[in-house]
């Protein structure tokens, strides 16, 4: 059968087939990770571990960009709307993320200029608007949303816009990848981030096939797309046969998007940098380059110290992060951690994990 439309991917018989198809191939105990917010939300949405045998374990790693960006870095992104004659522009998720004592939700709430936008798009026309202002905009996410700022400084570079910054939190995903596995989590298998993917092509994870013998499925984000993919990783596990597959074929090509690739290479050079829970990981953040230095936010104000401890007054986000506890293990979840009043970065986004425990009730799962 020849799947077209997303009505087919939501098919009740079809996804029930899928299913039926992994109880018969399935039979060793199998842990998977997915490491992309939208595919935390959708396992949660379409209850898809309740439709799993036993065998197979479902974790959620590090794949919500707000819930990895660390707390100094809202500690900067503070401290840069504390400036004189700056506008900080941000997105919503990133408002109510707290970092060490404070957030921008706070510090607009002090008076900050503070705006949220809908993307860096928004921030450059505030730009254009305000010239006696220097507008910052806190660029997080991961190969999918770092092309987007790669344009908006490519654009203000042209059109002469002087008083246009990136506060960059931008990360690749690759490292951490490998980092959770170098750190012991026991992993059989990733479900590779599909919108990633449609950037940076296949071919990024084929050195955790090659060098951890672990398979590696990108996967769409309908119920019987990530079926689909666990089924290609259990049938790989059951035959000692790890590989890179590739599910999300209508929409991620082998090359990925080669344009968005070279916005990214020209703008942007990798670096050590921070992830929330997890810890300094090699080469994986992205700061400009020399050609953009202009553009770099941090030559406007003196970054606080960075502080290592990234305890969230006794949530246990690293740990969830990791995959290493669900958000039910937490004390805090649903009591006094909440959507409304959220204490760990995991509960703040949409794509959080704990976010998307708290609105699906898989607690139980």
């Amino acid at each position: 059968m020849v799947i077209k439309f997303v009505d087919e991917f939501r098919n009740k018989d079809l996804i029930l087939e899928a299913v039926e198809a992994i109880r018969n191939i399935s039979v060793k105990p199998i842990t998977l990770m997915e490491v992309c917010g939208g595919h935390t939300m959708s396992i949660h949405k379409f209850g898809i571990p309740s439709l799993l045998p036993d065998n197979i374990k479902l974790l959620s790693g590090p794949g919500c960009p707000v819930c990895v960006t660390s707390r100094h870095f809202i500690d900067s992104a503070a401290a840069c709307a504390g400036e004189k004659d700056i506008i900080l522009t941000t997105l919503g998720d990133l408002i109510r993320v707290p970092g060490t004592e404070t957030s921008l939700y706070s510090e607009k709430s002090k008076g900050r200029d503070i705006r949220i936008v809908y993307s860096v798009l928004d921030a450059l026309k505030i730009a254009g608007k305000n010239p006696d202002k220097k507008i910052v905009f806190p660029g997080i996410g991961f190969e999918t949303t770092a092309p987007l700022s790669a344009a908006a400084i490519m654009d203000a570079k042209k059109s002469g816009l002087k008083n246009f910054y990136i506060l960059s939190a931008h990360k690749v995903m690759p490292p951490v990848m490998t980092a959770l596995i170098d750190e012991g989590v026991k992993i059989n298998g990733y479900i590779c981030p599909g919108h990633v993917s449609i950037i940076t092509g296949t071919g990024i994870y084929k050195p955790i096939v090659d060098n951890y013998g672990l398979g590696c499925v990108v996967g769409g984000f309908e119920p019987l797309d990530i079926i689909q993919s666990i089924y290609m990783l259990v049938k790989q596990f059951e035959n000692n046969k790890p590989a890179l597959e590739n599910q999300y074929t209508r929409a991620v090509a082998p090359e990925g998007n080669l344009k968005a690739q070279e916005m990214i290479r020209r703008v942007f050079r990798t670096s050590p940098d921070w992830w929330r829970g997890i810890g300094t990981i090699p080469e994986s953040g992205l700061i400009l380059t020399e050609e953009f230095k202009e553009f770099d936010a941090l030559q406007l104000f003196d970054p606080p110290e960075m502080i290592n401890s990234e305890t969230d007054r006794g949530c246990i986000c690293g740990e969830i992060l990791k995959g290493l506890k669900t958000p039910a293990e937490c004390p805090l979840f649903g009591k006094i951690c909440t959507p409304v009043d959220p204490v760990g970065a995991c509960m703040v986004s949409g794509e959080g994990s704990c976010a998307a425990w708290y609105r699906y009730g898989r607690e139980a799962s």
